[in-house]
């Protein structure tokens, strides 16, 4: 890694862009102090790819992808909380409609990703996809979706003559993100796979290779990268967070890999970034599981309509935000029998009523909820 050399600035004519050399070649791996963080970062891993195994996963994959659709939008600007991003379309104040739809398509592109593994290797055309549905219908739509631009962007400042960063020229992409897709696949590589990820990660952000939307399809395919090497079974550990409240050090690193050769410390910032994502992830789902068993205890106060309760809880695990229609339609029972059990479940404060509306009335599980922002 100290032999590393990230590429070099090409003039043309009024601006220079940035030239990354190809990825896709003999690594040396030979920083202590990456190689020791690498180790401690594939410990906290499968700490946490093991709740895949003895916890009931699916009811909570909807969290972390809401989390980090709303963390990873927040990022580029966008401001819409957990809560907002469980609601319905016609729930969201029309001003924030537009932010509301980027933190949904975020949603959809993870979830469509995770699908499309099972039939496409990770590729340019899984990513054209994640891209396109990215910017389905919301700001960038016009902004070439799920096509590689055709046309120089730039990071940061109003202009090119003010950039802070200036990508490749749009006629090498093809050839960088084909380099990007060999060295992603090339098994015979022996660079593990958190470093080939950060790598990666740098790499597709160096080239910026769309016209919009680069930085939430950059930490996108992070999670799956891991869910196609089988380091995670489920996409359950994800980086916008961290980035997020380091978001100055996220940028200053990667821009010292590109300015100075510097890639041990890009490296070391992002190993740490998965350490503490892991080690949050598994103190979220044992405090889930906690939870769990004092419901088990409040539920049982509830005498014949406990059963009606669980089935409304398990509903809560994946959608924490509910109202009394959802409830009826959940418990199949009379929207007056709905609106006793929704009473019950806010007297023993699993749910607070949230919209201050005199109708149609929303409620939030806040402590299921809480479990994901702290």
């Amino acid at each position: 890694m100290n032999r590393y050399n990230s590429g070099k600035q090409i003039n043309q004519g009024y601006y220079k862009s940035f030239q990354p050399n190809l990825i896709n070649r003999e690594w040396h791996l030979d920083n202590m102090e990456v190689i020791q963080l690498l180790s401690r970062a594939d410990r906290h891993v499968g700490r946490l790819d093991m709740y895949s195994e003895y916890v009931n996963i699916e009811l909570f994959i909807r969290m972390h992808i809401a989390k980090e659709a709303t963390q990873s939008s927040k990022i580029e600007g966008t401001q819409t909380n957990m809560e907002e991003a469980f609601l319905s379309k016609d729930e969201i104040i029309a001003e924030k409609r537009d932010d509301w739809e980027e933190v949904q398509n975020y949603i959809s592109a993870m979830n469509e990703a995770v699908k499309l593994l099972h039939r496409l290797p990770f590729s340019s055309r899984l990513i054209k996809q994640i891209h396109n549905i990215l910017l389905q219908g919301v700001r960038g739509e016009h902004k070439l979706p799920g096509e590689y631009r055709s046309s120089q962007n730039w990071i940061g400042g109003a202009t090119l003559n003010d950039a802070i960063f200036i990508p490749p020229v749009h006629t090498s992409i093809d050839e960088l993100m084909s380099d990007l897709e060999k060295f992603a696949n090339d098994d015979l590589n022996p660079l593990p796979d958190l470093i080939k990820i950060a790598i990666i990660h740098y790499q597709f952000e160096t080239i910026h290779p769309f016209l919009d939307g680069n930085g939430r399809v950059g930490r996108l395919l992070i999670t799956i990268y891991l869910v196609s090497k089988g380091i995670l079974k489920q996409p359950i550990l994800y980086l916008s967070d961290f980035f997020e409240n380091n978001r100055q050090l996220y940028y200053d690193n990667l821009m010292l890999a590109r300015t100075q050769n510097n890639i041990s410390q890009w490296l070391k910032f992002f190993l740490t970034g998965i350490i503490e994502t892991a080690k949050k992830g598994v103190t979220t789902f044992d405090a889930i599981l906690q939870l769990q068993k004092s419901l088990e205890i409040k539920l049982k106060t509830l005498g014949n309509r406990n059963i009606n309760a669980q089935k409304v809880i398990d509903y809560l695990y994946t959608q924490p935000v509910i109202n009394v229609s959802n409830v009826e339609a959940i418990i199949q029972k009379s929207y007056v029998t709905a609106y006793k059990l929704i009473n019950d479940l806010e007297q023993l404060e699993i749910l607070s009523e949230i919209s201050g509306a005199q109708r149609n009335k929303l409620y939030v599980f806040k402590d299921y909820l809480d479990l994901f922002k702290k």
